[in-house]
């Protein structure tokens, strides 16, 4: 038998090259958190962890051990995420409006650890990211119940910055107003225009004039200063709990089934690996012939691509001439999804894949 030295070098060498891997592991975890910080994606990956846990010891034959190992890979991702936490504190995710708003919400729900910067409108919000200013932009791109965000849809056509990542939102709305108000004391109601399109059958019934703002938070904030019982304003309890404001009707949206899906605009493509029930956007406008756009929805059906939405909207510079923005399911960067680029490619002018996003990280919430 030998000798408790020698067992014990033994041990103290394995130790060494387990170190050595160690340090080369999270070398390559800070690279991974490199690529996420660049694409605003998020730390954990559970696809990819049920998949390093099921493959976890298929080298070692002892069972027991097998066991011990898995229990160290668990160790090993969990460290991994804190490092990978580390390296990415201090993002900055710029968003259109103020803290209470809906973008503030969805930042903290998308990046809770990073530092949430307000603009003052989405052009603003989506150039910081584009100027480096930001590391990624939130923005609002479609509710389920007024439609699609035009300024953001127009932003995606002629920007340069892709969709990484996206989340739907459940939004509530709430009547907010200063202490003392009353349904029958509120003669005016503001709020960004969206917000008061989810709401007209509540405002409808109450008979309250409507006034546009630029946003929730800031039309909440308004209220607060005018601190005047006949105004009031929509938003969330956040943004009245911030200002000081009542609820004084909570859940007034006409539909509870009322979901915004903002968007992770980052200035680097995720290249990762797609998934084929994954989803992508793409923007294109189509030659002026008979049959083009036609022509392009058959391109994308043919190739086994799963049409999800799809909308026009008019060009800025050209009278009366549109273009067009989808949402597909299916993985555009597989083989299939190449020849579907190349096919529209003959009966498009522009053509531009904005991004691509797994669809099982866009979950309500």
């Amino acid at each position: 038998m030998r000798s408790l030295e020698e067992i014990r070098a033994q041990i103290d060498l394995a130790d060494e090259q387990i170190a050595k891997a160690f340090c080369l592991r999270m070398q390559a975890v800070r690279q991974i958190a490199d690529y996420k910080k660049e694409r605003g994606l998020p730390i954990y990956d559970q696809a990819r962890e049920e998949e390093l846990l099921r493959r976890a010891g298929e080298g070692i034959e002892d069972e027991e051990l097998r066991g011990y190992y898995r229990l160290l890979q668990k160790d090993l991702m969990k460290i991994s995420r804190g490092y990978q936490q580390k390296v990415m504190d201090g993002m900055k995710i710029a968003y259109c409006g103020t803290e209470g708003a809906f973008a503030s919400l969805a930042v903290q729900k998308l990046f809770p650890d990073a530092a949430a910067v307000p603009y003052s409108d989405f052009a603003s919000a989506y150039q910081a990211v584009v100027n480096g200013d930001c590391d990624s932009a939130v923005l609002p791109v479609e509710n389920s119940f007024a439609g699609e965000v035009g300024v953001v849809c127009d932003l995606l056509f002629s920007g340069s910055l892709y969709i990484n990542r996206i989340l739907n939102l459940n939004v509530t709305q709430n009547l907010l107003a200063p202490k003392g108000s009353s349904l029958q004391t509120i003669k005016t109601v503001v709020s960004h225009p969206q917000a008061l399109a989810q709401c007209a059958a509540f405002l409808k019934k109450q008979g309250y004039e409507q006034k546009e703002f630029s946003n929730t938070a800031l039309a909440a904030k308004y209220v607060a200063e005018q601190n005047d019982p006949t105004i009031a304003a929509i938003g969330t309890r956040e943004a009245g709990s911030l200002f000081g404001l009542e609820t004084i009707a909570a859940g007034i949206q006409d539909s509870n089934q009322n979901t915004t899906r903002f968007v992770v605009l980052s200035r680097t493509e995720c290249t990762q690996q797609r998934r084929e029930d994954d989803c992508f956007f793409m923007v294109f406008t189509v030659k002026n012939q008979a049959g083009s756009l036609a022509k392009a929805i058959r391109i994308i059906g043919d190739r086994g691509f799963n049409l999800r939405g799809l909308h026009s909207r008019p060009m800025k510079s050209l009278v009366w001439q549109y273009y067009f923005y989808l949402e597909c399911e299916g993985n555009v960067r597989s083989a299939d999804g190449q020849k579907m680029l190349e096919e529209l490619q003959t009966v498009c002018d522009k053509l531009k894949v904005v991004g691509s996003y797994s669809c099982r990280e866009g979950e309500t919430v």
